[in-house]
């Protein structure tokens, strides 16, 4: 193995982050507490060596990146999701601690950060996570979606059009943005109109005294 694909070692540990063993946070993830941990435990152990995470994110991976992500699930439905851009695994690793049971398809273009999602999944006994190496337009025909979820990866109008085609008929998405989500949705209305979707942002709160996540979800309309 290569040192950029470096093993699994060290102290995995959140210690740094003023959130890890919050009682609030255990209580808001129920009995998927430790597998969520378990992941940021291998993201604050491997992240800023791999170049998934920056050094300050080491204190904040709790509020920035796996409640963020946790925040999305409620809004998933039922049946495959497809995480657009991966990258550390956010969203789509959190959603495979939180639903062990759901298959989740994580599409990733850079060759290193697969091999991150491929070994996290393995380390963590995910066995419903597939990895594919591509962009969104690349895998049209490998895999269809009933849930399109992305992180920090474009625009609405962009991932419409990007991620649109994998949709199954009565497929939708469900998109972590920022607060100008309502803004973005507007500019890609016609979009969404082509596309036959109709947007809704939602405001996904998780614990007391953190700002609350938003979603957009993109359905049929």
């Amino acid at each position: 193995m290569s040192g950029e694909e470096a093993e699994f070692a060290g102290v995995r540990d959140l210690s740094r982050d003023p959130l890890d063993g919050d009682p609030a946070v255990a209580e808001y993830l129920g009995d998927r507490y430790e597998a969520v941990r378990s992941f940021g435990a291998l993201l604050a152990d491997q992240g800023e060596l791999r170049g998934l995470i920056g050094p300050r994110e080491l204190g904040r991976i709790w509020e920035r990146h796996l409640l963020n992500s946790a925040a999305v699930v409620p809004f998933l439905g039922p049946g495959v999701v497809v995480d657009i851009g991966s990258g550390a695994g956010l969203p789509g690793l959190v959603i495979a601690a939180m639903e062990p049971e759901r298959r989740v398809v994580l599409v990733e273009p850079m060759e290193r950060r697969c091999a991150w999602l491929r070994e996290a999944a393995d380390a963590l006994g995910m066995d419903g996570v597939t990895v594919l190496r591509g962009r969104a337009e690349e895998v049209r025909d490998v895999v269809e979606a009933d849930v399109v979820t992305a992180r920090a990866v474009a625009s609405i109008d962009k991932l419409v059009k990007w991620a649109g085609p994998l949709l199954a008929g009565d497929g939708r998405m469900a998109l972590l943005k920022g607060r100008s989500a309502a803004e973005e949705l507007d500019k890609a209305k016609y979009a969404l109109r082509r596309a036959g979707l109709v947007g809704e942002v939602h405001s996904a709160p998780t614990i007391g005294g953190l700002e609350a996540t938003t979603v957009v979800t993109l359905s049929r309309g």
